[in-house]
């Protein structure tokens, strides 16, 4: 075995045995806020964890509502590092910070002012949008200037992104640890992101000491990654809070815009600014194509062009079907190649629960070859577009 090959533990834990409660004096809800955890199982698995991250020599793997994330203490550098090394991550490419409350990212800012007030650290554009929407599956960029944060988290960049997640799992670890927990996705870069305990130790066993098992992430797809800083605002990365949600929180974020590379060098020569914007992520070992909004006419012809059933009859073809494509029309493909069909849903939200479970799926079986159907970009559509985008070989367009 390696070096630091050793034991994994999965530990399952229940959500359910949760509690946060508010302190009345306390606008937000999880402003200081008590919390309670009725099952002694979850409480000694949560106790471990947080051990762990104490010790600061390894990430410990947990799950949010978004995706399965590899958490570290934010403020360690040598805690850091060792996210970044287990994922084999670029430097340059910045973590997310995640709080359990307020109150402990006022306590992460330092500050010659007596008493600090959420506005002093937060630029008042983001409040309608925490207020709305945290905790849960948005991140905001802020300065990082007078924040007890690890510079490695930032890629030494002056912004960070921070959020606070919904999980109650992830909220009990974070609060139990009482420290901001740095946390990307819980997979090897480059490869889809885990929704699954099970997606994240095919990833880390022997990697990680520990990985807490709260069953399927509730989103399946990574936060919305929003920039107040700039004028007008900008999505720098979508994700489940769509962007119709967020130009209905109205003043400056009517105008919201959502960020685009111009060309491949944009995207080669910059440091990116939050997670998703530069590298290829998301990616099965399989060659993905992906369609445009098309017809399954389309499908068929480009398949015929592309692939010759005599020469590559053990050519294995995944076929990921979102709202139109229908099996019935896909036959030609079904009757003349090896075909592994995978349905992933009708709705956004179906569709965002299950794209990366699909991807991984695809690969345990050895598909060689996965062809998927593209969606509008209207609410979820812009992030499933996006994710799909980052892990797609060949786009075809109609």
């Amino acid at each position: 075995m390696e070096k630091n090959d050793f034991l994994t533990r999965i530990l399952p834990v229940s959500s359910k045995s949760i509690n946060f409660y508010k302190k009345e004096s306390k606008k937000h809800h999880f402003d200081a806020s008590s919390l309670t955890i009725s099952s002694p199982d979850t409480l000694k698995a949560l106790q471990e964890a947080v051990q762990v991250l104490k010790e600061g020599i390894f990430p410990i793997a947990f799950p949010t509502e978004t995706v399965y994330g590899l958490g570290a203490d934010a403020t360690n550098s040598k805690a850091v590092m060792s996210i970044f090394q287990a994922k084999n991550r670029p430097s340059d490419n910045p973590l997310i910070v995640h709080i359990s409350s307020l109150d402990q990212l006022q306590r992460m800012f330092h500050s010659n002012v007596e008493k600090i007030e959420t506005e002093d650290i937060i630029p008042p554009i983001y409040m309608p949008l925490i207020d709305r929407f945290w905790p849960g599956p948005l991140t905001i960029i802020l300065p990082i200037k007078n924040f007890k944060i690890s510079p490695i988290v930032a890629a030494k960049k002056d912004t960070i992104a921070i959020r606070m997640p919904s999980n109650h799992i992830a909220l009990a670890i974070i609060a139990l640890f009482d420290m901001p927990i740095a946390a990307p996705s819980a997979n090897i870069s480059t490869r889809p992101s885990s929704t699954l305990a099970s997606h994240v130790y095919h990833d880390f066993k022997g990697k990680i000491p520990i990985i807490i098992d709260d069953g399927p992430c509730h989103i399946g797809l990574e936060s919305t990654v929003v920039d107040g800083l700039v004028d007008p605002p900008v999505i720098l990365r979508p994700g489940s809070i769509t962007k119709e949600q967020i130009k209905s929180c109205g003043g400056k974020w009517k105008n919201v815009l959502v960020y685009t590379h111009k060309d491949t060098n944009e995207v080669s020569e910059t440091i990116p600014r939050a997670p998703g914007m530069k590298y290829k992520h998301y990616s099965p070992k399989a060659k993905v194509v992906l369609f445009e909004p098309t017809s399954e006419e389309s499908v068929i012809k480009w398949v015929t062009q592309n692939i010759d059933v005599n020469i590559e009859k053990k050519t294995l073809i995944g076929i990921m079907r979102t709202m139109h494509w229908k099996w019935e029309h896909l036959k030609e493909i079904y009757l003349k190649w090896k075909t592994l069909d995978c349905e992933l849903g009708c709705t956004g939200s179906e569709i965002t629960k299950n794209i990366f479970s699909s991807l991984r799926n695809m690969d345990l079986q050895n598909v060689n070859i996965i062809l998927i159907e593209g969606v509008s970009e209207k609410d979820e559509g812009l992030a499933i577009m996006n994710r799909i985008r980052c892990s797609a070989s060949i786009i075809v367009l109609n």
